[in-house]
């Protein structure tokens, strides 16, 4: 028969066995630089099996700005590359946070996601808000953040919450309605100096990724004039060179199983998940996961223009076959900002209605500096390194006002 020390001792070995697994993986030497990470952490429930990550990028220009995500094989490599990016993309919105990003591994479908967010925000408490403000991300919605919040006891905690606690929802549609912001502005000023349409009136338009960002984009640009001939999500895709139906296929929106997948919209024919990526448009916004479009697929791509919905979905390797072919790529980190943007606002306590004026406005001044950068002059620059060069001013010199201030 068991004794209770006997249990005992199994429950240590395998809590010790947890934590050499969890540990097995974090090579922190791997991705760290001069910028960053200031912070990894890894933190465990036992009781719930609940392993989430936090890291903390950088925060000279302020707290760590960036969600968290609920996502089955989770690793720090891919949590810290989320955080980078909302390094950059802070400090390239001109924004007062610095970057960081969250997350928990696990099948979204197959937990009680209110008990895992819980647990980690318990986990993570000493950080937030000071260091982390934290906000909705891949399988994380208004109510979690709520839970969120209610764990940390401070409103500040996150942005993302629903309205009756103060916030300005992602849901609705604050990262599309950016994306949609940017596109406009750079037709209107691409025409200028390339045979492009100057407004979104009559673009075709493909959407790889239905959920939140991508199905308010396509709204969006639906309502300009533009026509959306492909939308897609995990489970595959549809395609109608006419022009989908938007009404219809917000239908399959939000899509959480393959009974609701874009690929049965009535009147438009089925595709693969990737081919998405693949069919002929003047505007591609990879909206879903990241690294969708690399080396092995870039030649394949037939838009003239991609637009970054979601968070890293072009390798360095895909892009510079892209650029090579003429294909221009608005990156992540001026694209999808308008999330960030609202967060902002919210941080602020602004209204909804100001929160979209701000993206408006910020986005729009963003992707003119930019581009300006990038196209004027004899040659042609990545729009993506004229954004890096302009957050990593910014940040450097954030980073010597607070050696400054501590060498006083």
């Amino acid at each position: 028969m068991a004794t209770l020390k006997d249990a005992s001792t199994q429950v240590q070995s395998q809590q010790l066995a947890m934590l050499e697994r969890l540990l097995e993986d974090v090579n922190i030497a791997a991705f760290s630089d001069k910028w960053g990470p200031e912070k990894v952490l890894r933190v465990y429930d036992p009781q719930l099996g609940m392993e989430g990550i936090l890291i903390i990028d950088n925060t000279a220009l302020g707290p760590g700005k960036g969600g968290f995500r609920i996502r089955a094989g989770l690793t720090p490599l891919e949590v810290f590359g989320l955080a980078r990016t909302m390094t950059w993309k802070c400090a390239l919105a001109n924004l007062p946070f610095g970057g960081a990003k969250g997350g928990i591994s696990a099948d979204p479908y197959s937990i009680d996601k209110q008990s895992y967010v819980r647990a980690f925000a318990k986990a993570v408490s000493a950080h937030v808000p000071n260091e982390w403000v934290s906000a909705p991300d891949m399988n994380v919605g208004e109510e979690e953040i709520a839970a969120f919040v209610e764990v940390i006891g401070d409103r500040k905690a996150a942005t993302g919450k629903p309205e009756r606690l103060g916030g300005i929802p992602h849901e609705l549609g604050t990262t599309g309605f950016g994306l949609g912001v940017t596109i406009e502005t750079t037709l209107s000023m691409l025409s200028e100096f390339v045979p492009i349409k100057d407004t979104p009136e009559g673009l075709t338009v493909a959407v790889h990724g239905f959920g939140n960002v991508g199905s308010e984009v396509a709204k969006y640009l639906a309502r300009k004039g533009a026509k959306i001939v492909a939308i897609g999500d995990y489970w595959g895709g549809a395609y109608n060179p006419k022009g989908i139906d938007i009404d219809q296929a917000m239908k399959h929106a939000y899509a959480t199983d393959e009974a609701h997948s874009c690929k049965h919209l009535k009147g438009a024919k089925e595709l693969g998940r990737d081919d998405v990526l693949e069919v002929e448009c003047d505007v591609l916004i990879p909206a879903a996961v990241g690294n969708v479009i690399t080396e092995r697929n870039a030649s394949r791509i037939k838009a003239g223009l991609i637009v970054e919905g979601a968070n890293n979905p072009t390798t360095p390797a895909g892009e510079e076959i892209l650029f090579k072919r003429g294909i221009l790529i608005l990156p992540d980190m001026l694209a999808n900002s308008g999330g960030v943007i609202g967060s902002y606002a919210e941080y602020l306590g602004k209204s909804i209605d100001e929160a979209f004026a701000m993206i408006d406005a910020r986005i729009r001044e963003n992707t003119k500096t930019v581009l300006s950068s990038s196209i004027s002059g004899d040659v042609v620059m990545l729009p993506r390194a004229v954004a890096m060069m302009i957050a990593k001013e910014r940040v450097l010199k954030a980073t010597e006002r607070r050696m400054n201030k501590g060498s006083l």
